[in-house]
């Protein structure tokens, strides 16, 4: 059965390139990405790793660990992690899974017949730090994946899991966001005290909270 948002992630143990791992015990209470690729020495896999390499310490101030996934096994990613330093221009710095049974993409749903019976999809999976799937998104083999968007995503999903706001569309760090339509607009100045703005009944702002 295909997982869904709220739903709880799957724990698992597994083989990985930084050793074997407990899905659970490497999050700990912080918020976590698993993101899967269809095979080792794949081209756009290999500048995606590379990115996500360089992003740690943005990720570390998310307070998010991010694990990859291949169904390739150890020998092969050692081989693909030294040509992803070399091409990349950096160090990759978080675990790949040997994925070679398949048990991880099973468990996640990351073979999707229609796509490749013998390969991942391209997913992403973002899980917060009660377990739960915030999101799910899923790329074609032909499209690379914008990690300055999953930072965005993880940016919005951690203030409104503390707020209780919205994100507009295309909003970033620092910009205003949306009171949620539960709160009377009577009580939001008592609720949110940098003020706010009512362009509709339905629709008020107010400049991000926890800044």
């Amino acid at each position: 059965m295909a997982l869904r948002l709220g739903d709880t992630a799957p724990n698992f143990q597994a083989e990985t390139s930084e050793g074997y791992i407990d899905f659970y015990e490497y999050l700990g209470d912080g918020w976590g990405i698993l993101f899967s690729h269809p095979a080792d020495y794949t081209p756009v896999c290999t500048t995606e790793l590379g990115s996500v390499a360089r992003l740690k310490d943005e990720f570390a101030k998310r307070n998010t660990k991010v694990m990859a996934l291949s169904v390739d096994g150890l020998e092969s990613h050692k081989g693909w992690i030294s040509d992803i330093n070399e091409t990349q221009n950096t160090e990759v710095n978080f675990p790949i899974i040997a994925d070679e049974d398949r048990k991880v993409s099973e468990l996640y749903d990351m073979i999707h017949p229609n796509s490749d019976e013998n390969f991942t999809v391209r997913s992403v999976f973002v899980i917060g730090n009660d377990k739960k799937i915030k999101l799910i998104i899923t790329y074609p083999a032909s499209t690379g994946r914008n990690f300055d968007e999953l930072l965005r995503v993880i940016d919005s999903l951690q203030l409104t899991a503390n707020y209780s706001v919205a994100t507009p569309a295309n909003w970033k760090q620092g910009e205003d966001v949306v009171v949620s339509p539960a709160i009377k607009t009577e009580d939001i100045p008592a609720k949110f005290p940098k003020g706010h703005k009512v362009i509709k009944p339905y629709l008020r702002t107010t400049p991000q909270p926890d800044l």
